[in-house]
């Protein structure tokens, strides 16, 4: 309930501290953490209730995790980076022909990787 009640305070608090171009938008995530313990029994926030403060800050992304057992941890990340890289204007990264690798001046062909 503590986490629960402390989610407000956290989230204006970054803002405050990481002072991000865009606030409205900066991409948040919620994780409601342990649901296997116990079989949900001991839950102390509702789903309904925690969707529902997401809804209210902006339709922040909310899922249900457990650490112990993987279960939805790749997906919020995936979301996260996904919401990020959103805002991120495109552009063109630029990789020279050569990379100077420290190897004492000698020069090294790049991969060609395409990021």
């Amino acid at each position: 309930m503590k986490s629960f009640e402390n989610l407000n305070h956290w989230r204006e608090e970054f803002l405050i501290q990481a002072s991000p171009s865009d606030p409205e938008n900066f991409p948040f995530v919620v994780l409601g953490n342990k649901i296997d313990v116990d079989g949900g029994n001991s839950r102390v926030i509702s789903e309904k209730k925690a969707k529902a403060w997401c809804a209210s800050k902006g339709n922040i992304p909310y899922f249900e995790t457990s650490a112990k057992e993987g279960f939805n941890v790749e997906a919020a990340f995936q979301c996260i980076a996904k919401n990020a890289l959103k805002n991120e204007p495109e552009e063109e990264m630029y990789l020279p022909d050569t990379i100077d690798v420290g190897s004492g001046g000698r020069q090294q062909r790049s991969t060609g990787c395409e990021c």
